[in-house]
């Protein structure tokens, strides 16, 4: 499979195979960011696709040394602030985040299961009573396993701010969830 390096050098030259190898690899994680986002999963397709025609359109004008990550969710959290911005978007709720892979077995007891549920319910909760960058950095480095580096291109903020935002982010939350769920959540 071909690093990110070799599909942006095919991307600047407009070869379809790059990006079909592009979309293939970071379809899924924008879409994830997105629906967790907007939580409205139309709108996610929606601007997963407008994503995708806009680094189409704006491919060959990467620089060589672009990283191709944090370009694409860049564009695709562009168009979220964007529609958020223009429709007055309610972001009250945060999506399902998974404590659990996608495709990881489950080999857990019905209490345990249960419990996860319990604690997966409170985690949302907590984030939804979070402010929007509070929760976008969040949802960047912790769910979509962006370095801070890359999060901060995402969210145009320099590498310190984004370091200082994801500190009170996770104060934030930490002092939304008990004792008990803190520890919870270190162990998943």
């Amino acid at each position: 499979m071909a690093d990110d390096g070799q599909l942006v050098a095919g991307l600047r030259v407009g070869d379809p195979e790059a990006f079909d190898r592009a979309y293939a690899r970071y379809r899924a994680p924008v879409f994830g960011f997105l629906l967790r986002l907007c939580q409205d999963r139309p709108l996610a397709e929606d601007l997963l696709q407008e994503t995708w025609l806009r680094a189409a359109r704006a491919a060959r004008t990467l620089a060589p040394d672009s990283r191709l990550k944090p370009w694409l969710f860049r564009i695709a959290y562009n168009l979220f602030v964007s529609h958020r911005r223009w429709s007055a978007l309610n972001l009250a709720r945060l999506g399902t985040l998974r404590l659990l892979s996608p495709g990881e077995a489950d080999h857990r007891t019905p209490y345990e299961a249960q419990a996860t549920g319990d604690l997966q319910r409170r985690l949302e909760a907590a984030l939804a009573e979070l402010k929007d960058e509070h929760r976008e950095v969040l949802l960047l480095v912790a769910v979509e396993g962006m370095e801070p580096q890359e999060a901060a291109e995402v969210l145009t903020v320099s590498a310190p701010a984004l370091r200082q935002r994801l500190k009170r982010a996770r104060d934030a939350l930490a002092a939304a969830l008990t004792e008990e769920e803190r520890w919870a959540v270190g162990r998943t």
